[in-house]
């Protein structure tokens, strides 16, 4: 039950780190920038909290290859096609309706939309998602105004009434991040 194979993680992990090799984020102090296989990193971390603290079975692989794999049709010259013959159907659909589409107008539209296509994928999906908007939870860059702090604050609230019922724990951690957040609009 829950388990999940250290070949397919590494394997996943390779891809990513290749594919996001030349990737940073703003950091909470100017001038700071953190490679973003940090993020794909802490994204699946929050997989595998969430699966071993999980009483329900969860298809552990495949949670944890579209965390590792979530940006990659989004935010690298990898396509859809790249991802299904390396890692097959089922991952390359979840990490496709992971991908925002960009030729939506409104950023509210895109996140409505990608989270329709979420909910039409397996619960593991989902969970990704979560775990995703737990990690960028963590702390705003530095940059961020506070209008910007609450829009984001705002939209994880959406996601978390889109997508809590996947996973309890997982449910529980965006709630609590979300509250958290509070500490950095004040």
């Amino acid at each position: 039950m829950n388990t999940w194979s250290p070949d397919i993680y590494a394997k996943a992990w390779e891809f990513a780190t290749i594919a996001h090799q030349k990737q940073t984020y703003g950091g909470r102090t100017e001038g700071l920038k953190i490679n973003y296989i940090n993020h794909i990193g802490s994204v699946a971390m929050e997989i595998i909290s969430a699966i071993h603290k999980s009483s329900n079975v969860i298809d552990a692989n495949l949670a944890i290859q579209c965390a590792l794999l979530h940006d990659i049709i989004e935010d690298t010259e990898f396509s859809y096609n790249d991802v299904l013959s390396k890692f097959g159907k089922e991952v390359a659909d979840g990490i496709l309706a992971l991908t925002k589409d960009e030729s939506m107008v409104s950023k509210s539209d895109m996140m409505i939309d990608s989270l329709k296509r979420i909910k039409e994928q397996p619960c593991e999906v989902w969970m990704v998602k979560m775990a995703d908007r737990i990690c960028n939870l963590y702390h705003p860059p530095y940059y961020w105004d506070k209008e910007k702090i609450m829009t984001y604050q705002k939209e994880a609230m959406v996601i978390h009434d889109y997508l809590k019922d996947a996973n309890i724990v997982l449910e529980k951690r965006l709630w609590d991040k979300i509250q958290d957040y509070n500490l950095f609009i004040a």
